[in-house]
């Protein structure tokens, strides 16, 4: 009974969906699969989904599951995006009903990406530096205290002062350097600061715990921690280090808690049908032939130890595990975190039923982009710009969570 019931449902939104966009429209926007009882939806364009969502509004209170859930209604406060990439974050951010007034980004081939995508935002195309020695106030059209969230993420480096408490100039000579001057010229109130995990233990934790001190020296309480993309709508494992921030004027009036996981986390074969045509890179044909022999999940212990020896060269007589290497993935498991690159020996990423790296549509897939969101520059370019983005469904979830702190400090 419980069975057809939901076969019933999911023939009628089936149908209310062909209805409203034709089918090759529904093909492209929706996915649905089951899991168990549960039935999945899965979007990979969320302005079809609001139409959507009202014949899902009791989603949570049966057997459904829904993996990006809807935006509408929320007021939109105000957000600049630093280090802004091909706008992973940024999407997952204006997904949750923050309006963009700024995005700074320096690889003209992801600037052209944001300009291509969103064309009403402004993306400044300059080194950071240039910026930030500037009025921002001016610059920006906003005052001090009046933005809502400060995002983005700088790359990993070194502080030569770093441990010695000198406030900001800890930091002199480095890309965050720059993400605090925006903080303490701006003064938003929350900041998102996203960066790989091994921030935490990068030169010994000392340049992590530098930009703690640097942050609460700008005026901000802190909350940390490593979140898992895969237990948020991602079929990818990846885990980004969150750190948020409340100005501490406002602490008490806004709390902040982490996104909670998702019951249903997603796995290859959910996101690897009818993807879109895109360039990609081949394998030699001597890589090819042996990833032919290698099963999905699996890797070069699965094939004969010559073979394997032949290829691996002087990694074969390493220590560890060296499961990167003629790694293949499986369509019943995530995606390993996606790089910059197609191919590199020792963290392959071979498709599960061909030899061949992903395309550079699929690794986007697994970074839970829309199919609508188009890379710009050569292959190798987009390779990097997809490789090196948030995953848009993870920032989503980041992001709603801090609209919604926001909310519970305006209404009071």
């Amino acid at each position: 009974m419980i069975s057809m019931l939901f076969k019933l449902i999911h023939g009628a939104v089936r149908l209310l969906f062909m209805l409203e966009s034709g089918r090759r429209k529904m093909k492209k926007l929706l996915k649905m699969y089951y899991k168990g009882n549960i039935m999945n939806l899965l979007c990979f364009e969320r302005d079809a989904y609001m139409e959507f969502v009202t014949t899902t509004e009791m989603a949570e209170k049966n057997n459904y599951n829904i993996i990006y859930p809807q935006k509408a209604g929320k007021p939109m406060y105000k957000t600049i995006e630093l280090f802004a990439g091909a706008g992973g974050l940024a999407l997952g951010v204006e997904e949750a009903g923050f309006n963009t007034i700024g995005l700074i980004e320096l690889d003209h081939d992801a600037c052209d990406t944001l300009k291509r995508n969103r064309p009403n935002w402004r993306v400044i195309c300059d080194d950071i530096a240039n910026i930030s020695k500037l009025d921002l106030e001016e610059y920006f059209g906003i005052k001090k205290g009046e933005l809502d969230l400060l995002s983005g993420g700088a790359p990993c480096q070194a502080f030569s002062y770093a441990g010695k408490r000198l406030g900001l100039e800890d930091a002199r000579g480095t890309l965050f350097y720059h993400y605090a001057i925006f903080l303490e010229k701006l003064q938003p109130r929350m900041f998102l600061f996203e960066n790989v995990r091994g921030l935490l233990t990068h030169d010994g934790g000392k340049t992590y715990r530098t930009m703690l001190d640097i942050f609460e020296k700008a005026g901000y309480d802190i909350q940390k921690q490593v979140l898992n993309a895969w237990d948020y709508g991602v079929a990818q494992k990846r885990e980004r280090l969150i750190t948020i921030g409340i100005r501490k004027d406002l602490v008490g009036r806004i709390t902040y808690s982490f996104p909670k996981k998702h019951e249903y986390k997603p796995v290859l074969k959910d996101v690897l049908q009818d993807v879109p045509e895109s360039p990609g890179v081949p394998y030699g044909e001597n890589k090819r032939k042996l990833f032919e022999l290698v099963p999905p999940g699996g890797y070069w212990r699965d094939i004969d130890p010559e073979l394997a020896k032949e290829y691996m060269k002087s990694c074969w007589e390493m220590e560890g595990g060296r499961t990167g290497i003629l790694r293949r993935l499986s369509m019943d498991e995530p995606s390993l975190t996606v790089l910059t690159s197609p191919s590199q020996k020792q963290t392959e990423r071979c498709h599960p039923l061909e030899a061949r790296p992903f395309t550079v549509r699929e690794n986007a897939r697994c970074q839970s982009f829309p199919d609508d969101w188009e890379f710009c520059g050569n292959v190798m370019s987009q390779y990097k710009q997809v490789g090196n983005a948030v995953p848009v469904n993870l920032g989503y979830e980041v992001a709603r969570t801090i609209h919604e702190a926001l909310d519970k400090e305006v209404m009071g």
